[in-house]
């Protein structure tokens, strides 16, 4: 097939999908489209790059991003002005959260490149704000589902289309085996790993919440639809091998997942829930397992490597810590400054683009009282998530998958240092988006008169 006969089809298919997602969710405004461009950036790469295909330094994007961002945030900051009697005092039931992005704030004095420590920072007050916009549309909930919806009807088929029809964005070589690599539209394989995951578990408690209850017509549709992309997106997930572990780090924590969003279903089957301090207790062993992987080497997950099929230095990863637990211990309590340690200078001098670690990078930027706050912040969502199983069962489940999910994934690679990492960002959308206040459901007055203008 010609790769622009291809490309129209995918875009043709993905309208398709997006004007079902519109019957579905009636009442998202179009105000939601501000957060969807947000999301749908994170796990690509920079727009700059787009116009230089072989270029995958992270630090190189350019006025045209610097531009987009610009835009998102005025944007941004003009719909949160029209709604403000609707998201004040959000955050409130977030306190961890609140913490966590004072600290990285405060970490900036220290850093040795304030000025770009700063511009990092202000992306995370960025999807702060995304949130928040979230959170202020009429229905919080159908809201994020149809963010999650719109991302993955977009970036799965595009990944293929890239992948199959115009590798020169879709493939990479890796740099010193040269072995192909399916990017897709994200930077590297890890990235394009970890946003099959995030759809995975989405689209498969989709269709099982789609199999459980009994909606309108166009969901029948919608579950074809969705049963093949899922299928795709393992497909992708396997990558150019078709191996199972062709991203180890993503499976394992793919499997972690959906093994315990099993697990909790299970035992709702049977008038049973998981107690907060089960959920707590799982949380934080997966924490602890990851930090003390660092320090012994990998000694705490070198059987699941090798299961993989991976080497005792867990592909290198082994070798990275030993190299930047020194730097570490320079600082360890504060650490470097929130963004202040990952530069084009440092990635050439490691010879690696990040710590392959969420723990460990977290360490590096804001040190221990980091880890400490971003422990607690993980912790609090998930204590709001199993409280969330109370009020509706399939959201909290999947709330916590997601939660599982990033705990595991960032034994091996890094998102949790950041909320400009897709994982990351979901868990801050369902964090957000669980106050009281949110699960109002508007039905007449201001709010609702406030809403129309915005309306699709």
């Amino acid at each position: 097939m010609p790769p622009l006969l291809a490309l129209a089809l995918c875009i043709g298919a993905v309208v398709y999908l997006l004007r079902l997602e519109r019957k579905q969710s009636p009442e998202v405004t179009r105000a939601l489209w501000i957060p969807t461009i947000w999301l749908l950036i994170l796990p690509s790469r920079p727009i700059g790059l787009w116009f230089n295909a072989r270029n995958r330094d992270p630090d190189v994007s350019g006025p045209l991003d610097l531009g987009v961002l610009v835009v998102l945030f005025l944007v941004t900051l003009t719909v949160l002005a029209r709604r403000r009697g609707r998201w004040a005092g959000a955050l409130k039931e977030s306190p961890w959260l609140l913490a966590l992005i004072v600290f990285m704030l405060v970490s900036i004095i220290w850093s040795e490149i304030p000025d770009v420590s700063l511009k990092r920072w202000i992306k995370e007050l960025l999807a702060v704000l995304m949130a928040l916009v979230v959170f202020s549309e009429p229905r919080p909930r159908q809201a994020m589902e149809s963010l999650f919806r719109r991302t993955t009807y977009i970036l799965i088929p595009f990944s293929l289309i890239l992948i199959k029809y115009f590798p020169v964005y879709g493939v990479d070589y890796g740099p010193w085996s040269g072995e192909q690599e399916w990017i897709g539209v994200a930077q590297q394989k890890n990235s394009l790993a970890s946003l099959c995951v995030v759809s995975a578990i989405f689209l498969i408690w989709s269709l099982v919440k789609r199999w459980q209850d009994k909606g309108p017509s166009v969901w029948k549709y919608q579950v074809h639809a969705e049963a093949l992309l899922l299928l795709l997106t393992l497909y992708l997930l396997g990558g150019p091998d078709h191996s199972l572990f062709y991203s180890a780090t993503s499976m394992y924590a793919f499997l972690g997942g959906a093994l315990v969003c099993g697990w909790v279903l299970l035992l709702e089957k049977f008038g049973k829930r998981i107690k907060a301090g089960t959920l707590t207790a799982v949380i934080v062993i997966l924490i602890l397992l990851g930090v003390v992987t660092v320090f012994i080497g990998g000694s705490g997950i070198r059987f699941f490597a090798s299961s993989a099929g991976r080497d005792e230095t867990l592909t290198g990863r082994t070798q990275v810590w030993t190299s930047l637990l020194p730097v570490v211990m320079t600082s360890p309590v504060v650490g470097k400054g929130f963004g202040g340690f990952w530069t084009s200078r440092t990635r050439a001098t490691f010879q690696i683009s990040g710590a392959h670690s969420g723990y460990l990078d977290v360490v590096l930027g804001i040190g221990i009282v980091g880890l400490l706050l971003v422990s607690m912040f993980l912790v609090s969502s998930g204590r709001k998530a199993r409280d969330e199983l109370s009020r509706d069962v399939g959201w909290g489940v999947l709330w916590i998958g997601y939660l599982i999910v990033a705990a595991i994934h960032n034994i091996g690679e890094s998102s949790i240092d950041t909320f400009t990492a897709q994982l990351t960002a979901i868990l801050l959308l369902f964090t957000v988006c669980s106050s009281k206040k949110a699960r109002k459901i508007p039905e007449s007055g201001e709010a609702a008169v406030e809403a129309e203008p915005e309306r699709r």
